[in-house]
């Protein structure tokens, strides 16, 4: 029986590099993903431009027209529950998410962080790694909490941190990485093969000790 397509929300404020890897992926058929909506904070967010190219709906909903959090949060839900989305993407959205709004998704709603997590929390990751002398740095995929950062990670990327590497370098050499897992992790709740039970990432029905890590041929471990 032919397996129907995730719909998914993406949710952006910046250049939306992740949000096209999604696209693409899609269109070579790789990834059975239906992106139904796109959400931004920012009117300006040059990942608009990749959703409207593909025919996305898209949604901007600026924080700046809210008197607070949970008003701006209200929105934001109010157009995902429109767009019947099963699975929220936050790709590069800089916006702090209250606890009403992360209880409402949970298990439904997924971050890309740019750190092995639960090391660097928040923002400057590619400053604190080589403040604290890393010899390794990576990415990671949460399910998303209350608690900045820090719901289960489901999987993650590592890379080494060179010698002459800076902040500009790590990032530049990390988004490629971010970009492919991103991509497989994706098609596992394509695939159905990741859920969520208190609190713990379930993988083909079994609970995992530790984040999936992600081989360079695509597949994980």
């Amino acid at each position: 029986m032919k397996q129907d397509s995730l719909k998914a929300a993406v949710l952006i404020s910046g250049t939306g590099s992740n949000l096209k890897t999604l696209i693409d992926a899609i269109a070579a058929k790789g990834l059975l993903l239906n992106i139904v909506q796109v959400v931004s904070n920012r009117a300006d967010a040059p990942g608009l431009n990749h959703a409207r190219t593909a025919a996305i709906p898209v949604s901007v909903i600026s924080h700046a027209d809210f008197p607070d959090r949970q008003a701006h949060d209200a929105a934001v839900a109010k157009v995902l529950q429109h767009s019947q989305a099963e699975l929220i993407i936050l790709a590069g959205y800089m916006r702090i998410l209250g606890d009403e709004f992360t209880n409402h998704y949970s298990g439904r709603m997924i971050n890309l962080h740019p750190s092995l997590l639960p090391l660097y929390k928040g923002l400057d990751t590619y400053n604190r790694v080589l403040q604290a002398g890393d010899s390794e740095t990576g990415a990671s995929i949460h399910f998303v909490t209350a608690g900045l950062d820090s719901g289960p990670v489901i999987s993650q990327v590592k890379m080494t941190v060179l010698p002459e590497d800076d902040a500009s370098a790590l990032k530049a050499r990390l988004g490629p990485l971010e970009h492919q897992l991103l991509t497989a992790t994706v098609k596992l709740f394509c695939n159905r093969e990741i859920a969520y039970r208190d609190g713990a990432v379930l993988y083909r029905g079994r609970t995992i000790k530790r984040p999936l890590q992600l081989r360079q041929d695509g597949s994980f471990f």
